[in-house]
């Protein structure tokens, strides 16, 4: 009986073949993860009655910058993937809203971040209003760490030859690290792997998973994005194992 063309490769082929024997060995092969206390079938039921209350979320926010700091919260749970549609129209207010008028420095960063990672220019000139007349920024900004955050965050999507960007990251940067002791959590948290890893740079799926359980520890938390955070990485978490499974049976 001829065999499989898709067998196994036992690992002395794969030592004649030049690969390096997995360290994982048939780990995944064999491993049962614990039986969910759900059936992934409710699992998934749930997650698209939950992604229906969040598009009404989008409908019924008040206002342009409401719907951005959802946005933002989506981004750092792992969930935005399931609502590009309304992204996309927030995007577009965006770039129609004049932020000129603002004073909140997390407001004027988000709306940076947002417009500049989805590839709309966004000039650094709009955080010159927070420098005093000696060019330096103000002192007085410092007392909004969030917006320090968002800020810090917002230079990392800089480009070559952006000597303003430069100077707010060395700015920002050097006010959390002077801070970070004296915050609470879980923004201490945030500050500490920022100052590692700005949010740019940082893996989304690792960030969500640190991110779900301080947003649990945030007073005034929206319980149904977070129900929809947890139930999109069990399930996604669930489809990795079977991957690795499978690819491990074709190795």
């Amino acid at each position: 009986m001829a065999s499989s063309s898709h067998a196994a490769a036992t690992p002395e082929t794969k030592e004649q073949l030049g690969f390096e024997p997995s360290s994982w060995g048939d780990f995944f092969i064999s491993y049962e993860p614990p039986p969910p206390k759900r059936s992934e079938e409710w699992m998934i039921a749930r997650a698209e009655k939950l992604k229906g209350d969040v598009s009404l979320l989008f409908k019924t926010c008040n206002g342009t910058t409401t719907r951005m700091f959802l946005v933002d919260t989506l981004q750092h749970l792992g969930i935005d993937h399931h609502f590009d549609e309304q992204i996309h129209d927030l995007l577009n207010e965006l770039l129609e809203s004049d932020f000129s008028s603002s004073s909140s420095l997390h407001e004027v960063a988000l709306r940076f971040c947002l417009l500049r990672e989805n590839g709309h220019w966004v000039s650094p000139d709009v955080f010159d209003k927070y420098k005093g007349e000696d060019g330096s920024f103000r002192k007085d900004i410092t007392n909004d760490p969030k917006g320090i955050l968002c800020l810090y965050n917002a230079t990392h999507l800089l480009i070559h030859g952006e000597p303003k960007l430069e100077e707010a990251m060395c700015f920002a940067r050097q006010h959390l690290v002077s801070v970070n002791g004296s915050l609470q959590a879980p923004l201490a948290k945030q500050v500490k792997r920022a100052i590692h890893r700005a949010l740019p740079r940082a893996c989304r799926r690792v960030e969500a998973l640190q991110y779900i359980s301080e947003y649990e520890e945030e007073e005034g938390h929206n319980q149904i994005l977070l129900e929809l955070a947890k139930l999109d990485f069990n399930l996604l978490q669930h489809v990795h194992l079977k991957e690795l499974k499978d690819i491990t049976e074709l190795g």
